[in-house]
């Protein structure tokens, strides 16, 4: 996939009669491509084959990150990545130390006091800890994902946790867990790409954000014609 690249994008949704409105606030590269970009729909069998491989992955991520992608992890990439070294002087070690990420959506625009955040496909829980050390006690952080392992950890270190509010619960994006219009702010960091129904997964996040809510994400981009040897791996989709 040579030609997948990182990008940094914040969307400002202002709801209304069920449609949102969004407004790109930051930058992408640009590319050329011969066709609307769409996603293409598939069988449900395709969906859970896929959401299998990727719980597989990440159970073993819980356990032990190093060495399971072409990027670093835990702090190296944290740091790289600009999140603030007081952040992860507060967040719990064993958390930082399982970091994956793609990017760094809290440098786009940082919660405020006293918000709502929901982490989609939080992982090991960094963005959560710190996105409930900025909104202070008076907000929430939530994480979601689709490995229970992975958020066995961050659950359990929440507990002590005194900087905020810190939540976690096993679900999909596809179908998240929560009311509507119940967030400030809805983060994503390099799980989009994984999940099977793109366009169930924007809806989802538009219908739990209140209106003028922000969602913020850093993801993969593929901004050329992936090979399908590529395509029918599930290695290279969990990844």
């Amino acid at each position: 996939m040579r030609c997948a690249v990182t990008v940094f994008c914040a969307l400002e949704l202002e709801r209304g009669r069920g449609r949102g409105t969004l407004r790109l606030r930051g930058e992408a590269p640009r590319c050329r491509s011969e066709r609307p970009f769409v996603t293409d729909r598939m069988s449900e069998a395709r969906c859970t084959e896929l959401r299998d491989a990727v719980r597989e992955k990440y159970r073993t991520v819980s356990r032990e990150p190093s060495g399971q992608f072409p990027y670093p992890v835990g702090r190296e990439s944290a740091v790289g990545l600009g999140y603030e070294a007081s952040w992860l002087d507060a967040a719990p070690s064993a958390v930082v130390d399982r970091f994956v990420g793609v990017g760094n959506p809290l440098r786009i625009r940082w919660p405020r006091h006293g918000e709502s955040v929901l982490d989609l496909g939080c992982g090991c829980g960094l963005d959560v800890f710190v996105a409930s050390l900025l909104v202070g006690p008076e907000g929430r952080a939530v994480g979601v994902d689709l490995t229970p392992e992975m958020i066995e950890r961050p659950a359990r270190l929440a507990a002590g946790w005194p900087h905020g509010k810190a939540e976690f619960r096993v679900g999909t994006i596809e179908k998240l867990p929560f009311e509507d219009a119940v967030f400030d702010m809805v983060i994503s960091n390099g799980v989009l790409n994984l999940v099977p129904d793109k366009d169930v997964a924007f809806r989802e996040a538009c219908r739990v954000l209140k209106p003028g809510g922000h969602f913020v994400a850093a993801d993969l981009l593929v901004t050329d014609t992936v090979p399908p040897q590529v395509l029918s791996s599930m290695d290279a989709w969990s990844t």
